[in-house]
């Protein structure tokens, strides 16, 4: 009969930067440990393990008795708070992490990460609470170290508790724009449908054991069949390490089944699947056992799930970070496993386009966050890939760059560029756009695209000859011809020096040869304005008349674009005056401009 138990959620800490992720985590663990009789925190790779009895003792200390009807064995924090971690915590259809905090600073608000940390959460489908962190920095608050908010807010003045729900309903406010319902969690009756917000200090405590109990009193409520797990071994590559004396080792978070020393185990690699065996399972010694840093682990012979273990075995240098790991407990089993980790691969395996960006990043996971951004706006992508950037990426975004010089670049996020493959790139024209933050990584890419399509535009626009709309003033001729000197008032748009003048059947009228505004030569005349202007070769009373209108004769190629393409950038007068042109030369030419 297989063995079946409810194991411990996989709870992950998520936000942006110096929000107070790491701190958080920092404070629950100190929490905990200070209720030793209860038992202490377990280290494992990569997670904490925060025992049942542990939290409902320190709580209990705090808010009183504590109820509940399901028990689990605890809560496993992921260590490495973050989006990488999060990302790595990938598999088909959802996440290996069961919960999430997401960290707000109640100062700063929602910020690029959180707005990531949303949407990583959202496509997950991950449950998780909002920790409104740094409610000590509120003006005026007054600390009560460890304290639950039943006992701090009463604690407060009250111009204190209210700037904390104006910023609180700020919170609520901008949440909402992301889709989500969210309020106070003492407030909330349906946590299904309304996230809860739990305000928090993780330099005094203050609001933790509030925390700490919803996120178990969530997990019991609503998570005990999903925990429910067997023997049959499934978890995700954290990351991998390379380790003196043992080569590479592999971080791996266990979320089902009991791993043991000498089992199979089949991962995702670079060159497809890697079976392998497990020789040794490590984990980090108690803290008061760290007395030699060369002997830093232990060796156990089997872990169960959840854990977080660091696994040596052979092959490991070719395993994707963010791989399913798969157990083989049978050799038939190898041949299904196998299925799956293909079937994990196509899933994942981008359809990329012919001319598109390179997109590189650290592991599985945070590639599939980047190409998914990269989708939600509209980049096209040629290459995606884990690992460095390489010589072939910059062969890759050559070749783009020949069709398309915006696209045939590469964005890479989370890896390492040597410096010569950039000074490589850069002399090709090819820019490598860097960063760990990918909002701002995205967001700095398409703001220089925008940037320099802008400067070709304005360049462009500047090349264009513009309309222009002008009358002969009556009375104002200076010299008929030779060449011919009179006086305009330009009505609409602009005149300057050698554009071509056209009345209004169409008729070519000449090159203006000069401008002159009270003896003052010009370049150019805009609306407004009235100015002598000269003109060779022709007559005024014969080719041109007092009193007549007449137009900028733009050039069809140039009319073309501007009707097409610069419309925006004219004002309303000049486009009246474009639009004119176009009946009076379309009368001649029925396609002019078309």
């Amino acid at each position: 009969m297989v063995e079946r138990w409810v194991r411990e959620p996989i709870v992950v800490v998520l936000g942006h930067v110096d929000h107070g992720k790491t701190s958080l985590l920092d404070r629950m663990r100190g929490t905990i440990v200070a209720a030793r009789e209860a038992g202490g925190i377990t280290q494992h790779i990569g997670a904490s393990f925060f025992p049942y009895d542990a939290i409902v003792e320190t709580c209990r200390r705090l808010l009183g008795e504590v109820r509940a009807e399901i028990r689990l064995p605890g809560l496993l924090f992921i260590d490495t708070p973050g989006h990488a971690a999060f990302a790595n915590l990938r598999r088909r259809g959802g996440s290996v992490a069961d919960m999430a905090i997401l960290v707000v600073d109640v100062i700063q608000g929602v910020q690029e990460q959180t707005v990531e940390s949303l949407q990583l959460l959202r496509s997950r489908r991950t449950p998780f609470v909002v920790a409104l962190n740094k409610i000590d920095m509120i003006p005026g608050w007054r600390p009560v170290q460890g304290a639950p908010l039943k006992d701090t807010l009463p604690a407060q003045p009250s111009k204190v508790v209210e700037d904390l729900e104006r910023r609180l309903y700020s919170l609520v406010g901008e949440l909402s724009k992301y889709g989500f319902t969210a309020d106070l969690y003492t407030r909330i009756k349906d946590f299904t449908r309304t996230l809860a917000i739990v305000p928090v200090s993780a330099r005094t405590g203050e609001g933790v054991p509030d925390l700490l109990l919803l996120m178990m009193g969530l997990a019991q409520v609503y998570m005990s069949r999903k925990l429910e797990v067997s023997e049959d071994v499934e978890g995700v590559v954290l990351e991998v390490v390379e380790e003196t004396g043992l080569g590479a080792t592999a971080n791996v978070i266990l979320s089902s089944g009991v791993l043991r020393e000498g089992d199979r185990i089949a991962m995702m690699g670079k060159r497809g699947p890697v079976a392998t065996r497990v020789r040794a399972l490590l984990l980090p010694k108690p803290l008061d056992e760290m007395r030699d840093p060369k002997d830093f682990f232990k060796r156990v012979q089997f872990v169960r799930a959840a854990a977080g273990v660091k696994v040596v075995a052979e092959g490991l240098e070719e395993v994707y970070p963010g791989s399913p790991l798969f157990g083989l407990r049978r050799d038939e089993d190898l041949v299904d496993v196998v299925a799956r980790l293909r079937e994990e691969l196509e899933e994942f395996k981008v359809t990329t386009d012919k001319v598109g960006v390179i997109a590189k990043a650290d592991t599985l996971g945070s590639l599939e966050v980047l190409v998914n951004y990269l989708r939600e706006r509209g980049v096209p992508i040629r290459l995606a890939d884990i690992g460095g950037v390489s010589k072939r990426d910059i062969v890759e975004a050559e070749v783009v760059h020949l069709k398309d010089k915006f696209l045939g670049n590469v964005i890479a996020f989370n890896v390492d560029v040597d410096e010569r493959t950039e000074l490589e790139a850069n002399s090709k024209g090819i820019r490598v756009f860097k960063g760990n933050v990918l909002f701002r990584l995205v967001d700095e890419y398409l703001n220089w695209v925008a940037e320099r399509r802008r400067e070709e535009e304005e360049a462009e626009f500047g090349k264009l000859v513009k309309p222009g709309k002008i009358k002969f003033m009556e009375g104002f001729v200076f010299r008929r011809s030779d060449p011919a000197i009179f006086g305009v008032e330009v009505l609409a748009g602009e005149i300057a020096t050698g554009v071509r003048l056209v009345n209004s059947v169409g008729r070519s009228v000449g090159e203006i040869h000069q401008i002159q505004e009270m003896g003052r030569p010009l370049s150019r005349a805009s609306s407004g304005m009235k100015v002598a202007i000269s003109i060779r070769g022709v007559t005024v009373g014969r080719q041109v008349k007092e009193g007549e209108t007449l137009y900028v004769g733009v050039p069809e190629r140039d009319a073309r674009l501007l009707i097409t393409r610069f419309t925006n950038r004219l004002d309303e007068q000049s486009l009246r005056a474009l639009e004119e042109l176009t009946e009076v030369m379309r009368k001649v030419n029925p396609l002019w401009a078309r």
